[in-house]
């Protein structure tokens, strides 16, 4: 029998960039993650497939990500994007010294550009149907990709949740159970007093039980959540039986065990919501800056381009090497390289399983959790990479290959745990979207929640022309408020990889959305709506025309 299952999980993601520029965070930045990730990954899971064998890895295509894959203008931008891609390659192979390159780099564009055009330029509709055949799940997440435990109202958590949920089932066809959590940030159920703005505390729910309204069954969090839980009990056929929290000390083979999927908990019991726990090991081979396979010598270098836009002909060299002494790259050093680090990958695998299905004598779960972009964006050789790893485990009679949902419904957990608030970021905590230097970001973006949730009851309250005409304006607000709430924005402020960018867009969202609310105060009191406002929203929805149905309701308290 098997010792226990690999689940591989990707989160795939894109903040709203339509129409936000081109290079480096405007839409290039989109059609770049399109060309080096999505359509090689769509290409990987129909190569193992050919080979006979099942990706079943797990993958999360975010709502807002979605949106912009299936939109016009994306599709018609990404084909003159791929047309530049074929140009610059035939004018690089004028180069003597790049022509073998240069070469390679057209032929490779041109299987993208065929593979994209047999998936007919949609690219959620071809992995879709690959999950609806068992081949791989698609995750969901939050609408924006919110912030949920810095949210200030468990209704705009809701609210994130039921506009991701519309999005993915309209886009995919199905309605996906399993979800990504945007930075795989969790909050449990109980007091909780605002940051800023707010001093009075309140009573909230769990990230869980928000989630189990709607029927999402598991998601996924970084490993000090899991070593940091406190036991609640254990579900057996009979049903539940309570545990004190002191048990979570007294045997780490069955709690705090980041190989367990657990059931989330709370006061009040057991869910039916499985948190699955990274698995810092595994992970740590790949994204580790210091040890990570990216980083050998022989594999393409990320920052080195021909131009600003241009292509990539270098290879990384070695890890403390500078931009101008890296070496030419070589493709015939690649296979050796790929076999060399998928097989200590596949053995790393192997060997945590059977210790600890020798120790325990349960069969554990190696959960493995990356962004998607690292494979083939960050590393392009990395979708060739998950291809010779799942070909090796599916061939191994000790690993299962499972996704997410099939490990959750072969193994139900049976260990019920109250988890401790945190995230996947630096510190596990809170502190790369939340900062004492742009407090006012989540003061104004709390101002914005109390003012949207007022308004919402309002216009709930109205009758006739006054609500009829209040409507549209409060659903462009809604609109506005959840592109504000995405966690993109502090992200790349406290990261520093584009902070003029951030500050852009937050100020741009809080701007309409407060134009949005005074134009529902103008319609609520019977006046005529500023002419100059109606202009300026027209722009926003060819601007930031994600979503085109908003619904009030998904606030509901």
């Amino acid at each position: 029998m098997p010792t226990g299952s690999f689940v591989l999980a990707l989160h795939g993601h894109m903040p709203w960039v339509l129409g936000h520029g081109r290079w480096p965070h405007g839409e290039h930045w989109l059609f770049e993650a399109a060309l080096g990730v999505y359509l090689p990954l769509l290409g990987m899971v129909e190569e193992v497939h050919a080979a006979g064998a099942r990706a079943g890895f797990t993958l999360g295509l975010t709502p807002v990500l979605l949106e912009q894959l299936t939109a016009q203008r994306f599709q018609d931008g990404f084909d003159r994007y791929l047309d530049d891609r074929l140009a610059r390659a035939r004018r690089d192979a004028q180069n003597p010294h790049l022509r073998h390159l240069a070469e390679r780099w057209e032929a490779w564009f041109l299987a993208q550009q065929q593979r994209w055009r047999a998936a007919e330029r949609d690219l959620p509709a071809a992995f879709g149907a690959h999950a609806r055949g068992g081949r791989i799940e698609l995750l969901t997440s939050l609408a924006t990709h919110g912030y949920a435990p810095l949210l200030l109202h468990d209704a705009s958590v809701r609210a994130q949740l039921s506009a991701g949920l519309a999005i993915s089932e309209r886009t995919l066809g199905f309605r996906p159970t399993g979800i990504w959590l945007p930075e795989c940030a969790y909050r449990p159920a109980g007091p909780w007093t605002p940051p800023v703005l707010h001093g009075d505390s309140r009573n909230r729910l769990g990230v869980e039980q928000i989630l189990a309204e709607q029927g999402v069954t598991h998601f996924f969090v970084d490993a000090h959540l899991a070593r940091g839980a406190l036991s609640e009990g254990l579900m057996d056929e009979q049903g539940f039986t309570r545990i004190g929290w002191h048990a979570a000390s007294q045997d780490p083979n069955l709690w705090r065990n980041v190989m367990r999927p657990q059931r989330v908990g709370s006061h009040g019991g057991p869910s039916d919501v499985v948190a699955f726990a990274r698995h810092p090991e595994v992970s740590e081979t790949v994204w580790s800056g210091q040890v990570g396979y990216p980083g050998d010598g022989r594999y393409l270098e990320f920052h080195k381009k021909e131009s600003d836009e241009g292509l990539r002909y270098w290879r990384v060299t070695g890890r403390d090497v500078g931009l101008g002494g890296k070496h030419l790259y070589d493709p015939d050093a690649i296979p050796g390289a790929l076999h060399e680090h998928a097989q200590h990958f596949a053995h790393t695998v192997k060997r945590i399983l059977a210790g600890h299905h020798a120790h325990t004598g349960h069969q554990g779960a190696v959960v493995a959790t990356f962004d998607a972009e690292l494979f083939g964006h960050w590393w392009f050789e990395g979708p060739r990479f998950l291809r010779d790893v799942l070909l090796t485990l599916h061939h191994d009679p000790d690993v299962m290959v499972q996704t997410a949902r099939e490990r959750r419904d072969s193994h139900p957990p049976e260990i019920v745990v109250r988890l401790p608030e945190g995230s996947w970021g630096e510190g596990g905590d809170h502190r790369v979207w939340f900062r004492d230097s742009y407090r006012w970001v989540w003061e104004t973006a709390y101002r914005s929640e109390d003012r949207f949730l007022g308004l919402r009851w309002r216009v709930s309250q109205a009758r006739g022309a006054r609500q009829r005409r209040a409507r549209p304006w409060l659903e462009h607000a809604a609109r506005e408020l959840l592109l504000l709430q995405s966690s993109d924005w502090p992200f790349v402020i406290t990261t520093g990889g584009a902070v003029d960018y951030g500050w852009q867009r937050i100020c741009g969202h809080q701007v309409r959305f407060d134009r949005c609310c005074q134009a529902v105060e103008d319609a609520l009191a019977g006046r005529q709506s500023d002419p100059i406002l109606k202009a300026e929203l027209k722009l926003a929805l060819q601007v930031d025309g994600w979503q085109q149905v908003v619904d009030p309701e998904w606030w509901r308290e």
